[in-house]
């Protein structure tokens, strides 16, 4: 594809959003909760789909896609599992709000250092959240690079496709904050829903139609419609992937911050119904590409090109594809801008040893978001081959936190020894199985040890300590008001 097309794609995109972002400065007011949860007051459909943007990433079809092209059948249990585990926001996310509106909380590690009357256990989850979601980044800027430069043939340089997502991503999030992003996330859900339907409905009628396609599956790749596949999907990769990412909207700060934001809860229950219709839709719409890529691109030896092979197979019409190109761009910046801008929330609000006043809050949250996508781009230039596995890593890191937010709602036993031994000793022990002892993400002794190491330590250290007299009691506190709205 011509360089100059898919740069002016890109232009037109970044002129889109600029203008969106410079809308949503109207409404700053200077405050942190402004800045960081967009004045608290994001309805339904915008906090949605920006929502499931967030969620719903590069991942699905720079990842999800290679992994569907590379073992098969098995790639659509593994995103259904993660897509089940949306569950949680129907239980957790009337929690998360009502805490967050009776105590003021701007960020999930703030919570959980408030519920065990800790500042420690709000400093240890944001270092671990700075620690495991850079992987992520990583993998979003990595996606960017490899779609912007495989579609072009190497035109588009790998280094100048991430430098690009990466200059976008600063400006808008330092712009307007969450009111930006939220925006800007929007739109671009649309885009990247109507483009990827679209994309599909060419890709498959280039190869005969629906009949064809299922067709040509069974007749050429038949083991990739098995369970568990060609290798990649036996059991203990399956349950090493999906474990840690059925609990990913707990796990995940940038996405679990966004239950803070919502209006009220009307517009929460509004803000479920669209990322529920938007992730099942598009989870169909990834495996369903990379069984078309397979079918029409074989032998890729990386698979997280799938996409942009597909893109360049001629299969789609340019001005289609171009609109596909920059809604996987929109949608690998709106997880950027998310992550990056959580961890800025973190760094100024549970790290420092004394409370900032709000306008140095907002100044540490923007060095923040610059240094975090800075080193995101950086590494994703040296480690893009591997964007699969970094993502796998950091679900897998993030996990050690979901003990103490459940216990958090529900065990009023649980202590703040109990809490830091699980998130210290789960950390811990993925890094050295990760990196120390060389146990690969695709091996379920990871997340399973990683999981069953944080749920012990909560439990035993919090039946041997005691709860701190200054915790909060979060669920004698939420009971009448979640009694009052109707909540279970």
């Amino acid at each position: 594809m011509s360089p100059v097309l898919v740069w002016a794609a890109v232009a037109v995109f970044a002129l889109i959003g600029c203008g969106v972002a410079f809308a949503a400065t109207r409404g700053n007011t200077g405050h942190a909760d402004d800045y960081y949860l967009g004045g608290r007051s994001i309805g339904g459909a915008i906090s949605g789909l920006s929502y499931a943007t967030t969620t719903y990433s590069a991942f699905m079809l720079v990842v999800l896609t290679g992994l569907t092209y590379r073992g098969g059948i098995g790639a659509l249990g593994f995103e259904l599992i993660y897509f089940s585990g949306l569950s949680l926001i129907v239980v957790f996310g009337p929690r998360f709000w009502l805490a967050s509106q009776e105590w003021g909380f701007v960020t999930p590690s703030e919570m959980l250092g408030r519920r065990y009357g800790s500042k420690a256990v709000a400093r240890v989850a944001a270092v671990i959240s700075l620690l495991f979601l850079m992987p992520y980044c990583t993998t979003q800027m990595a996606g960017i690079g490899l779609l912007l430069s495989e579609v072009t043939g190497g035109a588009i340089t790998l280094e100048l496709a991430v430098a690009t997502g990466a200059v976008l991503a600063i400006f808008w999030t330092l712009l307007a904050g969450l009111r930006s992003v939220a925006w800007t996330d929007a739109g671009q859900a649309a885009v990247m829903l109507v483009a990827a339907l679209l994309a599909v409905g060419f890709v498959i009628a280039a190869i005969g139609g629906p009949g064809a396609f299922a067709d040509r599956l069974q007749a050429e790749r038949p083991e990739w419609l098995d369970v568990p596949g060609p290798g990649l999907w036996a059991l203990p990769t399956f349950l090493a992937l999906s474990l840690p990412w059925f609990f990913f909207p707990l796990s995940n700060p940038q996405v679990s911050q966004r239950l803070f934001v919502v209006r009220d809860l009307r517009a929460m229950r509004g803000m479920i119904f669209w990322v529920l219709g938007f992730g099942l839709i598009f989870t169909l719409i990834s495996v369903i590409w990379g069984f078309a890529a397979l079918i029409l691109t074989p032998g890729l030896e990386n698979t997280s090109a799938a996409t942009p092979a597909l893109l360049a197979s001629g299969a789609v019409p340019v001005p289609v594809a171009l609109l596909l190109i920059v809604g996987i761009l929109s949608a690998a910046i709106s997880t950027l801008d998310s992550i990056a801008l959580t961890l800025g929330s973190m760094t100024a609000r549970d790290l420092p040893t004394a409370r900032l006043s709000e306008a140095r809050q907002i100044f540490v949250g923007r060095i923040v978001v610059v240094l975090v996508i800075a080193f995101a781009a950086l590494f994703a230039v040296r480690q893009a081959a591997i964007v699969d596995q970094l993502a796998a890593l950091s679900a897998a890191g993030l996990v050690v936190s979901v003990p103490a937010i459940v216990g958090a709602f529900f065990w009023d036993r649980a202590t703040a020894a109990g809490a830091l031994a699980s998130l210290l000793g789960g950390a811990a022990l993925a890094i050295w199985m990760a990196l120390g002892a060389g146990v690969s993400v695709f091996d379920p002794v990871l997340a399973g040890s990683v999981i069953a190491a944080s749920v012990g330590l909560y439990v035993g250290v919090s039946l041997l300590t005691r709860p701190r007299p200054e915790a909060l009691d979060f669920r004698a506190t939420l009971a009448p008001k979640l009694r009052a709205h109707g909540v279970w």
